[in-house]
């Protein structure tokens, strides 16, 4: 009798599991969601390791680089000296100051750049109108195109190059750039993951440069549509 008993028991046991595991199965649909998005979360977190160990390793080039102007884009008083710097060595003939707060004057910013009048005045335009690393890569496109450079050296912070170089590239045309990143510590070897204001740092930037990677893409694709409508519209599918 007890045996009968138990078998019972453990044939209403295992039904009421498959019940709940009826139940609690996910649907297929969202199911696929789901792993598509622990993909993407997988992918997204490697290409910031990847981003930032890039980063924390760049290195200016070479000394004797020289390019036909140098840009700097503001954000921290090391990025300006450097390029003052550079252009006191003749590694570009003019420079230009992108991004600068309209309140600030050239006074104010030769002071903090520590160069001479006669350099600052003669050598040193200065961009106000830029309010962000887009509008950086549109003015110093406008300020290239002015003075017919080919070539142009970029100094900002090590972990804004990758997003000003996609930026610059998209508006420069065939214009050469010359990235020149600044650090303000070594972050080499790995020292960024010890660092977790410079981590914080680095994923904000990092953020910015997938949605400008995907901006990019998106108008590269518009463009490409735009264009077949054009050769459609002409009767020259090629």
């Amino acid at each position: 009798m007890e045996k009968g008993q138990d078998e019972t028991d453990a044939v209403n046991a295992g039904a009421e599991d498959n019940r709940l595991q009826r139940r609690s199965r996910l649907p297929r649909p969202m199911r696929f969601t789901l792993y598509g998005l622990s993909l993407v979360a997988v992918c997204f977190l490697a290409g910031f390791a990847v981003f930032s160990n890039h980063v924390a390793n760049l290195s200016p080039p070479r000394s004797d680089r020289m390019a036909d102007g140098i840009i700097v884009l503001t954000g921290g008083h090391q990025r300006i000296s450097t390029a003052v710097g550079l252009l006191k060595t003749g590694h570009g003939a003019r420079l230009l100051i992108s991004g600068v707060n309209p309140i600030a004057s050239r006074d104010e910013l030769r002071a903090i750049s520590g160069a001479d009048r006669a350099l600052f005045s003669c050598c040193v335009d200065i961009d106000i109108a830029a309010l962000d690393t887009i509008g950086n890569a549109e003015e110093s496109a406008k300020w290239l195109r002015r003075n017919a450079y080919n070539s142009v050296i970029m100094v900002t912070s090590n972990y804004h190059i990758p997003r000003s170089m996609l930026e610059l590239r998209r508006t420069a045309g065939a214009v050469e750039i010359i990235p020149w990143p600044v650090a303000n510590t070594p972050l080499d070897g790995g020292g960024w993951l010890s660092r977790p204001r410079v981590m914080r740092v680095f994923f904000t930037e990092y953020t910015k440069y997938v949605a400008a990677l995907v901006r990019a893409a998106a108008h590269r694709v518009k463009g490409t549509g735009e264009s077949e409508s054009v050769r459609a519209a002409l009767g020259n599918p090629s």
